[in-house]
């Protein structure tokens, strides 16, 4: 008998494999995952969770910061406990395993620590103090790795683990995310050419999950990391791991019922397992992502928020970010989005690709590039090229490198306040965290456009920078932790409670959170301009407001926000004082 396990669940799970492979291998793989969720129940201690406005994931390298004669997951974990573990509950750790390139991306051992990371104790101790996501890197894998190693060998137990095609085949239709080679030619052991799918880079070979033992070895290190600490699953770049010649190879009913069937796989286990789902898509594909609400993902990454936020902010103009937002539907109360403005990679663009026009596309673009900032590109059609992502640090995309820290200042909170605000999850990076500018030096020495946004910082260092009283990186860290300090404890933030976007002008960003209580709930203003504007919230006003942030205190319908002004608004409680 399966522990904490159901047969529906198992029915689900066999039904989703009968979807993808034939009678006979879906036989095989299904005694198989049986088998491998017993031995992970008896493995991993589950224990109820469910995320609240307490949750907030800083996203950071496992190297993000250094210091000489210390691991530097134990850098990271002095750093957080010094500064942030009385307002941050969990952390994306980007992969710390071995690897070749991509900064991680590109897994040599998916069951290992990078010995220049440190080792599984420091990421035990790091889960005694936060909640941990793991990413399951599981499009691709290095071509150093074991796995490739073993196809290259043409061992038998390792055939057809790679998507293998004939170069003379029509491609064209593929979807591609970059502007390398989708084929890339590899000599095996005996001295065979052969042609392997790289979505992403030469060195990032593509798994094949039409090979049914390629899903059971995967499902094998997501469990893996389960028995390590992760609460979270962020599957990266899952929206391609399924190929079909003569389609666009991205979202494929495949794809979908993969996702679902891991999700069960994970639940059988530990049902309080939060899936992630990475998709840097159009934001209607993106969302696809959520299934029926109960399925796939539980969160997805808020793909469209940072460029639309930058594009607003830049312009002044909430118009597009307003109507965008008054779209934004959930499935179900059990998923919700993972809202963020930098991360690791660059300010992914195709999320707006039907937002913005072609016009406010350049205009972001074009500001990017003006602020010092840096344009990656993806094929399209062969030999057009599109914009794919901004590669600037976000408090650098706000501004330009002529005006002063106190605008810059004033622009970076705005945006960060947004994040915090937007009904969900917030996910801070953690170069947005310290105020961190752009970091050619990088791209010099790398020749990589995302190393911009990557710098690797000497604890000594950031410690002294973020004590100077007055310094860029003192006063928005600062404001920052203030700002999360007040949601985390602030229930109508709560990521599944009900909420709707505010038509109050141009100028204003404006949320409504309903909170559990049937008369709470909160109004989050932000101004979006240089200067003063007059708000009228009469049609959504009883009574007197308090901002929650500076204790302001609202007291008719109309009423004026300074420039860049964030107001986190509640009714007066019985028994607060009224302003005269």
């Amino acid at each position: 008998m399966l522990e904490r396990d159901s047969k529906e669940r198992l029915n689900l799970i066999k039904y989703s494999l009968e979807n993808i492979y034939s009678q006979a291998d879906a036989a095989l793989a299904y005694d198989a995952v049986v088998t491998l969720i017993k031995e992970y129940q008896g493995k991993v201690e589950s224990k109820p969770y469910v995320m609240s406005e307490k949750d907030v994931i800083l996203i950071t390298y496992g190297d993000q910061i250094f210091h000489e004669g210390e691991t530097a997951l134990a850098t990271l974990h002095r750093f957080l406990k010094e500064y942030v573990q009385d307002c941050i509950n969990s952390v994306h750790i980007l992969p710390f395993y071995p690897y070749s390139s991509d900064d991680g991306f590109s897994i040599v051992d998916y069951k290992a620590v990078c010995p220049l990371k440190g080792s599984w104790k420091n990421i035990k101790a790091l889960n005694q103090d936060h909640r941990l996501m793991f990413d399951g890197v599981i499009n691709h894998m290095s071509q150093l790795s074991h796995w490739f190693e073993k196809f290259l060998a043409n061992d038998p137990e390792y055939y057809d683990f790679f998507t293998e095609l004939d170069p003379s085949l029509d491609l064209s239709a593929v979807v591609r995310p970059r502007t390398t080679p989708l084929l890339t030619e590899f000599i095996d052991d005996e001295g065979s050419i052969r042609h392997v799918w790289t979505t992403f880079s030469a060195d990032q070979v593509d798994l094949n999950y039409a090979n049914y033992k390629v899903l059971l070895k995967v499902l094998d290190v997501l469990l893996s990391y389960i028995e390590r600490g992760a609460s979270l699953i962020r599957l990266d770049a899952i929206a391609f791991i399924w190929k079909e010649i003569g389609t666009n190879c991205v979202h494929l009913p495949q794809t979908h019922e993969l996702i679902q069937m891991m999700r069960e796989v994970i639940h059988a286990v530990a049902p309080e397992i939060i899936i992630i789902t990475e998709t840097n898509v159009p934001h209607d594909e993106n969302i696809s992502y959520f299934g029926n609400g109960s399925d796939e993902a539980h969160m997805v990454y808020n793909f469209a928020l940072p460029p639309l936020l930058a594009f607003s902010i830049l312009s002044g103009d909430t118009t597009k970010l307003t109507a965008w937002a008054k779209t934004l539907k959930l499935p179900s109360d059990m998923v919700c989005f993972f809202n963020f403005t930098a991360s690791h990679d660059g300010i992914g663009v195709r999320a707006v690709s039907n937002i913005l026009d072609k016009d406010e596309l350049n205009f972001l673009v074009n500001s990017c590039k003006a602020h010092g900032g840096l344009v990656s590109y993806r094929s399209v059609g062969g030999e057009e090229k599109s914009p794919y992502e901004l590669n600037c640090s976000y408090i650098d995309i706000l501004t330009s490198p002529d005006e002063d820290d106190t605008l810059r200042l004033k622009r970076m909170i705005l945006s960060q306040a947004v994040v915090l605000a937007m009904p969900g999850v917030p996910g801070i990076y953690f170069h947005s965290l310290v105020g961190s500018r752009n970091y050619h030096e990088a791209v010099r020495k790398t020749r990589r456009n995302r190393a911009i946004n990557r710098e690797k910082l000497n604890f000594d260092n950031i410690k002294e920078e973020l004590s100077e009283e007055g310094s860029l990186r003192n006063n928005l860290f600062k404001r920052y932790k203030q700002l999360i300090s007040i949601r985390i404890h602030e229930p109508c933030f709560d990521p599944f409670a009900k909420f709707e976007f505010l038509a109050l002008g141009k100028e204003i960003f404006a949320i409504k959170h309903y909170g559990k209580e049937s008369n709470e709930f909160l109004i989050a203003l932000h101004n979006f301009q240089k200067t003063e504007v007059e708000v009228d919230l009469s049609p959504y006003k009883e009574g007197v407001l308090m901002d929650i942030i500076s204790h302001r205190q609202i007291l008719e319908g109309k009423f004026i926000m300074q420039p860049y002004e964030i107001l986190w608004l509640k009714p007066l409680k019985e028994g607060e004082k009224k302003n005269d």
